[in-house]
């Protein structure tokens, strides 16, 4: 008797809790975060906060695109610094960060949609640099600039480097220019993009010694269909050159 009473019980919370499942469902709504990676995302005012219409860039765009074809609602938010923003896309439900970079140290943290463009790593020095190099190792007898958290700060690290890092990645191309960094570790185009922002233009590459694809990382929660959904949206966008008319749009 108590079993079936059990059995009846365990049959009673599936149909309820499948119930709210599909209300959940139907009420699905995905938080996106970003932050300030010119000429990828950027808030228009250029302040490190801004909301929904008030943000621009490629990945913007792609990104905008790909969940208007897959059909699933979200809200979306830049925020600084980045640290704040990953921790938040790897610990809350239906939460997903960009861009960013596939690692195979990151591969199993998130579900991921992309590639949405490229992201050359380099060395840029002063155009008056006498610096030459032909690997990363030759970069450890000078003061290297990086961005606080980002994935080409951690690569120098895991090679032995001792970066300098700098909560904004422009704050570097400024030290780069007063002397206090020999080199700027640092994307491209994304680098040359923020240094024109500041007014300094004509760096040298000193080295070009890496290369990743930028991607938006998605909670490990994030439903399969959801990401399949975006996944085929933004191949049916690189399919129809929508991809490339938006990434040659801004640079």
């Amino acid at each position: 008797m108590c079993k079936r009473l059990l059995f009846a019980l365990v049959g009673t919370f599936v149909v309820l809790a499948g119930g709210a499942r599909a209300e959940v469902d139907a009420n699905y709504r995905m938080v996106l975060l970003t932050e300030n990676f010119p000429p990828y995302n950027m808030a228009i005012n250029g302040k490190n906060f801004a909301q929904e219409d008030n943000l621009d860039g490629i990945a913007v765009d792609i990104v905008r695109e790909m969940f208007k074809r897959a059909g699933i609602p979200y809200n979306l938010t830049l925020r600084f610094p980045w640290d704040r923003i990953y921790k938040l896309a790897l610990e809350k439900p239906d939460y997903g960060v960009f861009v960013t970079a596939r690692l195979p140290e990151r591969e199993a943290l998130f579900k991921w949609v992309g590639p949405i463009g490229p992201d050359d790593w380099v060395l840029l020095g002063r155009s008056d640099s006498p610096i030459t190099l032909s690997s990363l190792e030759q970069a450890k007898g000078y003061k290297v600039g990086a961005y606080k958290g980002d994935a080409i700060a951690a690569h120098l690290i895991q090679q032995g480097l001792q970066p300098i890092t700098a909560l904004r990645d422009q704050e570097n191309a400024k030290k780069l220019m007063a002397g206090q960094i020999d080199l700027w570790a640092t994307g491209d185009p994304a680098g040359r993009y923020l240094a024109k922002q500041e007014g300094i233009a004509g760096l040298k590459t000193i080295l070009r010694f890496d290369s990743a694809e930028l991607y938006l990382a998605l909670n490990k929660q994030v439903p399969d269909e959801v990401v399949q959904k975006l996944q085929a949206a933004l191949e049916q966008m690189r399919s129809e050159g929508l991809v490339d008319d938006i990434l040659n749009s801004y640079l």
